[in-house]
């Protein structure tokens, strides 16, 4: 007989997405449960990872430039 393994269960586009940016997002505070991390690194996919981590910085990077724009002009 043949053993199958069983399929993952099916992923919800949305619910991924939502799920990996609260990854990145608590990893960029640095605070983070070693079995987050751990279910994490089962369920996401490591390009979405990176894409939303490079989105991010950019996203952080340009509030740190409005913000230092803000206080020299001001």
């Amino acid at each position: 007989m043949n053993a199958r393994t069983p399929s993952p269960a099916p992923r919800k586009p949305g619910l991924s997405l939502w799920r990996t940016v609260k990854a990145v997002a608590w990893s960029f505070v640095g605070l983070r449960q070693r079995g987050d991390f751990e279910e994490d690194i089962k369920r996401l996919s490591p390009i979405h990872i990176m894409v939303v981590g490079l989105i991010g910085a950019m996203l952080f990077v340009g509030g740190l430039i409005l913000l230092v724009n803000w206080v020299v002009t001001a």
